[in-house]
């Protein structure tokens, strides 16, 4: 499984950026391998639209995952739309937040 955490930088240790749709970066992780992937968000200054370009780019990522502060209510009809579920982590490393999902224990975005 792949997990996308939207995030300040590019590794583990990186801050987790509250923000999806205007993220500067957003770490892939494949559960499987181990392996990270960071992709720099083509859309975080976008005039408009960035959260669907954003959820686009989770999506095309193969992520069946999302971590993220908050996300938008069109990133998040998209995020539904393409079976991705979504998770709040604000305020820690992505290294924290995966730990945390891990351990079955950071909540659920059910609604936008």
């Amino acid at each position: 499984m792949k997990i996308a955490f939207s995030t300040t930088g590019k590794d583990l240790s990186a801050p987790m950026d509250p923000r999806f749709g205007r993220a500067a970066y957003f770490l892939i992780y494949d559960t499987e391998t181990k392996a990270t992937e960071a992709i720099k968000n083509a859309y975080a200054d976008a005039g408009q639209g960035a959260g669907i370009k954003a959820a686009e780019t989770i999506v095309k990522a193969g992520a069946s995952v999302l971590v993220t502060g908050d996300c938008g209510p069109k990133a998040f009809n998209a995020l539904k739309q393409a079976h991705v579920k979504i998770y709040s982590a604000k305020n820690v490393s992505v290294a924290e937040a995966l730990a945390s999902f891990e351990a079955e224990k950071l909540p659920e975005i059910t609604s936008a």
